[in-house]
């Protein structure tokens, strides 16, 4: 079957998901084949029950399946695809033969099969697959189509199903317990589960101190060259065969875990720093052993997103979107891959690139294979790796920005796991000598040494740790042996103090949920983007911070729904689930379980139902669990108890702090908690603190010209004063009266600002006086700041105070330099940061006319309420960056000029005849008409967009 066998096959119409791969396979395919784009789902369950065809009725419109009917699922056409499904019925009824090229995966499956039911084509259909968009694939994909794998699509509607049951009857008790709008999912849930109990860990974390002591030993010998220093350095490990405790032997709650190690404090790590000082050392041990390291897998999706994280600071979704573009360009292979493995093709692409670009000996004698560590792999796909039989180096790419980076990564990765191992020595170096208190002490350094480099060469992993050493890390020591005596040229006491686990990261998150086997590893990325737009979690740099609803969320589902959000649990549904998927096991007696209970569908034993913990829920079936919700007290899940007197509240309006009253009977104080606070950051102290800050209004006192009461509020941009007018005001309409407003100056605060520094503000603007030409010049204070204005000519205060204090003669004097145009000089930078991992820049902090911000020189980025100079770090500024880059330049709104000729010819029409009145106004009145049905059109078409998105049912 040739690609372009137009007269012999008639005209083909090609299916994919999205215009820029319909762009890019339309090159390769011939004249006789129509290429058009589904873009994306064209048909799925119901978002609202509006759009339930009204033969159903009571559960099945609420659900959107009929639980009660073998979990039929109801489908419809999306509203926003209509358009599109009456193009593609148009196409297929002028095409001979139909191709569905959609993915290769479950979705791709479930899509092509929702084509195929929407369109029902009377030509032949094929199922075209391919796992790289490249001439060769993509041609060899029409010769050699295939039929529909059903069990794809029923394993997909088996997910598709289970997932909307999860979302919308769980999502409903939240709505009635913590507070409205907010969802659950069946893997969302349990990714927000792990967030919550990390912090959880963090809150109950008790620091330990410890000491122990660093020394630089020399060898008596001059350096001859690097490889042979003449000093190095060693740590203490033990004193009189006692091992040093380290931050790893002491537990969480600050104690230690064993008592066969040495806890030294400062004055006992001093004291025996002083009992060294004359202490003759010499070598006790040298012990060498080969280091050998080889290569790392090729990627696959989650260890793609983890390198992506490490090494360029991208986002989960942001390292898919980009990969998404990669693939759809013919640059790399599928992105949504758990296999690691590679084609013969692709071995020997790679394996003649190492030759090339560095030598046969980095090349080993047989290619390496790779097998995958994940449980029941998704589907026959490749490692993620650049297309084609011959390898282009990211120089021949074209590419560029974040699309360049990401292909380098992969290009990197796949020649580097053809390559040889790195190999070395590795030497540990123990140094002993005995103190004048007759103390034996020990001293240990490592080394390492790497002989030959290897894949090294190529690429070196990253680390979630930024303090951890890099695999081609050298640390030398100097040629020693066993007897050689060593001076103390250096004994420093060092102090340590045990560190809270540390947050997850997306990266660190991603590779959790795939060690514990949740989910599916190509969903990662839109969990952890749905957690965050719930706010269920928030970033602070990197690290994935719970909010304080989360906490409620979860203790909710943890003593209700126990095992809904139970690890093992999780897992094991999915591994049912993928037995669905096989043919082991059937979807509709596992739903009926799994929905109703024990009655229907015995499960395989080792199976979802045998898991969990059991806390809280007895799985008497979902339905039965959601309908049973009167012994959940909303109060008592939102209550997180301070101490005796101070409770945490989760409302239905945020997170506060309440202290209740001495007095029985009596309303507390409360007080809000900051919306980005962590929760590991509430202490006793700072909730004090917050309840003793004044809250509400204050009054001031009354103006003595208008004599209306002046207040002094809290509001969402700031601290302000305000006038409050006298009832019966007019507050709309043509004699609206607004009060008067004056944000406080940065020097001032709520609980002292006073009635005279409200008058002075509200004075604002001052009447400073007039040039010689009678215009008037006025202090103001904008939103940029405090300035002169004159007529349309403004010019910048150096400061607030100037005011109330710059006098006529200082104003004409500032108006007499010349206007100073473009900007100014540039003022130092507040901070320095570190060099961008993405633009290879030096990232500093400045302050600018919207406040401090960070700029890389390309990009610039404001901080946010949270950040400060003095607290921004390194990663913070990167991430801040790598945000505005994402969202892209902002777009200008264009001018509609239609608009201006409709009020142009209104203008017109004002001033004609009656009879042209009335004949304008038709048209205009048609005219409106027109728009406002295209208006309303595109206006329920948004709503139907935006109420599914608002869908509660997620993974």
């Amino acid at each position: 079957m040739s690609p372009s066998s137009e007269t012999a096959h008639g005209k083909r119409l090609v299916i994919v998901e999205s215009p820029a791969k319909a762009k890019t396979i339309k090159g390769y395919l011939g004249p006789g084949y129509v290429v058009e784009a589904s873009v994306g789902h064209i048909r799925d369950l119901p978002g609202t029950a509006a759009e339930v065809p009204d033969k159903y009725t009571g559960e099945v419109r609420r659900l959107g399946v009929d639980v009660d009917h073998d979990f039929a699922p109801i489908y419809v056409v999306n509203a926003d695809k209509k358009s599109q499904v009456t193009k593609l019925k148009s196409l297929l009824a002028e095409s001979d033969e139909l191709f569905l090229a959609t993915d290769e995966d479950r979705e791709g499956e479930a899509i092509a099969w929702h084509l195929q039911q929407v369109l029902k084509p009377k030509v032949p259909v094929h199922r075209m697959v391919f796992h790289e968009i490249t001439k060769d694939a993509i041609q060899e994909a029409v010769r050699n189509p295939r039929e529909l794998n059903q069990r794809l699509v029923d394993a997909q509607e088996t997910r598709r199903i289970l997932d909307r049951l999860y979302g919308y009857e769980v999502s409903p008790v939240l709505w009635k317990k913590v507070m409205p709008k907010l969802s659950a999912g069946r893997v969302q849930s349990v990714a927000t589960r792990l967030v919550v109990e990390r912090e959880r860990e963090r809150m109950a974390f008790r620091t330990a101190s410890y000491w122990d002591l660093t020394g630089t030993f020399g060898t008596g010998r001059t350096a001859v060259d690097a490889a042979n220093p003449e000093s190095f350095g060693a740590r203490l490990s033990q004193v009189d065969g006692k091992r040093i405790a380290s931050g790893r032997d002491f537990g969480p709650d600050g104690q230690l875990k064993t008592g066969n190690t040495l806890h030294l404090d400062e004055t006992a790590a001093r004291a025996l720093a002083a009992a060294l000082e004359q202490t003759a050392f010499s070598v006790r041990s040298v012990e060498s052993k080969p280091y050998r390291r080889s290569p790392y897998a090729p990627f696959r999706t989650t260890t793609l997103q983890q390198e992506a994280s490490r090494k360029l600071g991208f986002g989960a979704k942001r390292t898919m979107q980009v990969a998404q573009k990669l693939y759809e360009n013919g640059f790399i292979t599928y992105m949504r891959t758990d296999s690691t493995t590679l084609s013969d093709t692709a071995i020997a692409a790679a394996r003649a690139q190492v030759t090339q670009l560095y030598g046969a000996d980095y090349l080993p004698d047989a290619p390496r294979t790779y097998a995958s560590k994940v449980k029941n792999a998704q589907e026959a796909h490749e490692a993620i790796r650049p297309s084609g039989d011959r390898f282009r180096t990211p120089a021949e790419t074209g590419l560029s920005s974040d699309e360049f980076r990401l292909y380098e990564l992969i290009w990197m990765r796949t020649v580097a796991s053809q390559m040889k191992d790195a190999v070395g020595q590795s030497v540990t170096v123990k140094v002993g000598g005995r103190a004048a208190t007759g103390q034996d002490v020990e001293f240990s350094a490592s080394g390492k040494i790497i002989t030959f480099h290897g894949f090294l060469k190529a690429y070196v992993e990253g680390a979630d740790d930024p303090n951890a050493e890099l695999d081609d890390r050298e640390r030398r020591l100097p040629q020693v042996a066993e007897g050689d005596p060593l001076a103390a040229e250096q004994l420093n006491p060092e102090g340590h103090s045990t560190k809270p686990p540390a947050r997850y990261t997306e990266a660190s998150l991603v590779k959790e949920l795939e060690d514990r086997e949740i989910g599916r590893p190509s969903t990662y990325a839109s969990i952890i983007d749905t957690i965050i737009n719930r706010k269920y979690v928030f970033k602070k740099g990197t690290a994935l911070v719970p909010s304080f609803l989360s906490f409620a969320v979860v203790n909710l589902l943890e003593k209700h729904f126990g095992r809904l959000v139970d690890y093992d649990f999780t897992a094991k549904m999915e591994d049912d689930l993928d037995r669905i998927a096989a043919g082991e096991a059937e979807s509709v007696p596992w739903l009926k379980r799994f929905y109703f209970g024990e009655g229907e569908g015995a499960a395989v034993a080792g199976g979802a139902a045998d898991a969990g913990n059991g806390d809280g829920d007895h799985l008497g079936g979902l339905k039965e669990l959601v309908t049973d919700l009167g012994a959940i007290d909303a109060r008592e899940i939102s209550s997180f108890p301070l101490n005796e007197e101070i409770t945490l509240r989760v409302g239905r309006y945020g997170p506060y702090v309440e202290k209740a009253s001495p007095v029985e009977g009596e309303a507390g104080q409360r007080a809000d908690i900051p919306d980005e606070l962590p929760p590991d950051e509430l202490t006793v102290e700072l909730a004090e603190e917050l309840l003793a800050k004044p809250s509400g209004d204050f009054e001031l006192g009354k103006d003595p010209e208008s004599g209306n009461m002046l207040v002094a509020k809290d509001g969402r941009y700031g601290p302000y004063v305000t006038e409050i007018l006298p009832e019966g005001t007019p507050k709309t309409g043509k004699n609206a009266v607004k009060p008067r407003t004056a944000s406080l100056l940065k020097t001032m605060s709520l609980d002292t600002v006073t009635l005279a520094d409200a008058l002075m503000l509200l004075s604002l603007p001052r009447v400073v006086g007039t040039d010689a030409e009678g215009v008037e010049i006025t202090a103001q204070n904008g939103r940029y700041g405090p300035y002169l204005k004159k007529g349309t000519d403004s010019r910048s205060l150096t400061s607030e105070e100037q005011m109330f204090t710059v006098t006529l003669e200082e104003a004409l004097a500032i108006y007499a330099q010349p206007k100073q145009r473009g900007r100014a000089a540039a003022a130092p930078p507040l901070k320095e940061l570190g060099t961008d991992p993405v633009s290879e820049r030096p990232v500093v902090v400045k302050d600018g006319r919207f406040g401090p911000y960070v700029t890389d020189g390309e990009t610039n980025a404001t901080l946010r309420k949270d950040d400060s100079v003095e607290g921004i770090t390194p990663e913070r500024g990167y991430e801040l960056l790598a945000e505005k880059r994402a969202r892209g330049p902002v777009k200008k709104a264009a001018k509609k000029a239609p608009a201006k000729k409709a009020a142009a010819k209104k203008t017109v029409a004002k001033k004609t005849t009656t009879a042209k009145k009335t004949t304008t106004a038709k048209k205009t009145a048609a005219k409106k008409t027109t728009a406002a049905k295209t208006t309303a059109a595109k206006t329920t078409a948004k709503k139907v967009a935006a109420k599914k998105a608002a869908a509660p049912e997620q993974d």
